[in-house]
């Protein structure tokens, strides 16, 4: 194929996944706005005024980036989870591995669909936060590279898990079990200096830390990175290599056919 045949290719593969999910707007966007201000509304307003203070900042501010950054891991996630296990469940995916489509724009285009999901689910959650909070963002180019990095690299995790699923019920297993726990305890409504040295220790070891930190430091202006001993360019750096390892080992699962070829 030449280069203007891939890259029309992988355009439609965006297009084909944008389209999906904004046919369904009321379910795929909406849905998490509401349930974010919902959280807004029961844990940052009537639990956070009890709360008082968090890190210098009051509740509602400190919880705002985690808000926007669990948005966008579960969004960017489940987007490319259940997207691409319904064309493999479907068959249909059998019809794109035929054409001369090179398998590095496939995966491509159900990442970059998922991060467009991410990153309208973002924009949104920062919209219902604003009658809640001031938000005084501090650097808005590194908010925006982290909110990227982060969904690109959640939507390859998506469509890895969707290659082992063999069932709608493996479909549910990482983000239930794994993913979920992840993001709770990731940071997003506390700071690890409340936490005892032990969990504070055991906390380091989860990169959505790193994630919902790095995004807080760009929108405050502070965040637990000291705490970590952790400076911004390295947990971006960190990220970086996740998505490197991750997309290879998606291309390399993908190029085996594992769950698709029987």
């Amino acid at each position: 194929m030449s280069a203007v045949e891939i890259l029309n290719a992988f355009l439609t593969i965006i297009r084909k996944e944008v389209n999906r999910f904004t046919r369904i707007w009321l379910q795929t966007l909406v849905s998490p706005a509401i349930m974010i201000a919902l959280y807004f509304v029961t844990i940052g307003v009537i639990i956070g005024s009890r709360i008082g203070e968090m890190g210098g900042f009051s509740f509602l501010q400190w919880m705002v980036p985690g808000m926007v950054m669990m948005s966008v891991i579960n969004n960017a996630y489940s987007n490319v989870l259940s997207s691409f296990f319904n064309v493999k469940f479907q068959r249909s995916i059998e019809e794109l591995l035929v054409t001369p489509v090179p398998n590095y724009i496939i995966l491509g285009g159900w990442i970059f669909g998922g991060m467009a999901r991410g990153v309208m689910v973002s924009v949104l959650v920062i919209i219902v936060s604003l009658p809640f909070v001031e938000l005084n963002v501090q650097n808005w180019p590194l908010a925006a590279l982290v909110i990227l990095l982060t969904s690109i690299l959640f939507s390859i995790g998506g469509f890895i898990n969707a290659l082992f699923a063999e069932s709608f019920d493996d479909v549910s297993i990482v983000p239930t079990f794994i993913l979920t726990p992840l993001s709770y305890l990731g940071g997003i409504f506390y700071s690890i200096d409340l936490l005892p040295e032990f969990w504070r220790t055991v906390s380091l070891g989860n990169p959505i830390l790193y994630m919902v930190n790095t995004l807080r430091h760009a929108v405050l202006g502070s965040s637990d990175l000291p705490l970590m001993n952790m400076s911004v360019n390295f947990a971006l750096l960190m990220i970086v290599c996740f998505i490197v390892v991750f997309f290879f080992l998606a291309l390399w699962l993908l190029n085996r056919g594992k769950g698709i070829r029987t």
